[in-house]
């Protein structure tokens, strides 16, 4: 299936109260058997399957996957930092070059003062300033910024039932 294909489904689909509660089940542990959530929403765990398939071949869920600690694993270092690009048109080469820096975890296109914002994980600040010095320097930026992290204070998943809040604003107006 083509990108654009995909985005048009996506724009377009809307989760019903079965959808709603099958992801709040299973966002927080995506190892949950199909068949326990199957008991929750009182339906069959084939239809359960079924719905499942359905979102992740509209692109509502992308994927499923273990978080890790990072610190537990040896990276203690979490930065972010701000790339300011000397061109605008090096948008696609850069990104394309920090898909290769597998310490680079996140990567977006903003808006304000930065071109880019990116996610950075490091055993440690030496090791975070041998990234920037040997990965990104080399990539011709105008400059960065980097702000490190010193504890996460927390990490969520967006509500499930926002499109329904929204919906309701629609009709009341």
């Amino acid at each position: 299936m083509q990108n654009s294909n995909i985005e048009k489904t996506m724009a377009s689909y809307e989760l019903d109260k079965l959808d709603e509660k099958i992801l709040k089940l299973i966002i927080g542990d995506a190892r949950k058997p199909f068949l326990e959530v199957a008991r929750v929403c009182n339906v069959s765990g084939a239809a359960i399957h079924q719905r499942v398939q359905k979102l992740i071949h509209t692109g509502v869920i992308r994927g499923s996957e273990f978080m890790l600690d990072y610190r537990m694993v040896g990276y203690k270092t979490c930065a972010y930092m701000g790339l300011f690009l000397q061109e605008p048109g090096q948008f696609t080469s850069i990104v394309e070059a920090l898909k290769d820096i597998p310490e680079v975890v996140e990567c977006y296109y903003t808006t304000g003062k930065y071109d880019l914002f990116i996610k950075i994980y490091a055993r440690d600040n030496e090791h975070l300033l041998k990234v920037i010095h040997d990965r990104l320097q080399p990539l011709g930026l105008a400059r960065t910024e980097t702000l490190i992290s010193l504890k996460e204070g927390f990490r969520r998943h967006l509500p499930i039932d926002f499109n329904r809040e929204n919906s309701k604003e629609k009709k009341v107006k």
